[in-house]
């Protein structure tokens, strides 16, 4: 049986844990390690500074970031196409999200200068970026496209 799957990095420990994409309603996922709740909502990642380098290093597939604020507007509109797009894409790519306004030092670090901005990260590294709300079919394009060069 073929059970489709995303990974996640827990917040105490920095374990990478590989996690089945569709949990059942009311089931949250465990860190296999120290047991606390993972931060994975719909397939995608809560992250900071911290969490993200962590998942992008671990992680044996590439990891697409999210970088968002709740005060905007294409960022809100944009989230459920982030949600169809982790679920069109499970077994391939890793999807997280940012919220630049809980986390100031990401948007600087990361050399954020508008939001919504997804960054495709490979073993660590950054591979491509793009800003703004894109299609659906846009977007799935762009991490297809970047995720095999």
């Amino acid at each position: 049986m073929n059970i489709d799957v995303t990974y996640s990095i827990c917040d105490k420990c920095s374990g990478l844990n590989r996690v089945p994409f569709n949990l059942p309603d009311k089931k949250s996922p465990l860190c296999g390690k120290c047991k606390i709740l993972l931060p994975l909502h719909h397939g995608i990642n809560e992250l900071t500074v911290s969490t993200l380098e962590t998942l992008s290093n671990k992680s044996p597939l590439p990891v697409v970031v999210d970088f968002w604020a709740p005060w905007c507007g294409p960022c809100r509109s944009f989230a459920p196409k982030f949600i169809e797009a982790a679920s069109q894409l499970k077994n391939r790519i890793v999807f997280g999200k940012i919220n630049t306004e809980t986390h100031p030092s990401a948007g600087q670090k990361f050399g954020i200068k508008g939001i919504p901005t997804f960054i495709l990260f490979y073993h660590g590294k950054e591979v491509s970026r793009v800003s703004g709300a894109l299609p659906l079919n846009e977007f799935v394009n762009w991490v297809n496209q970047t995720a095999s060069n």
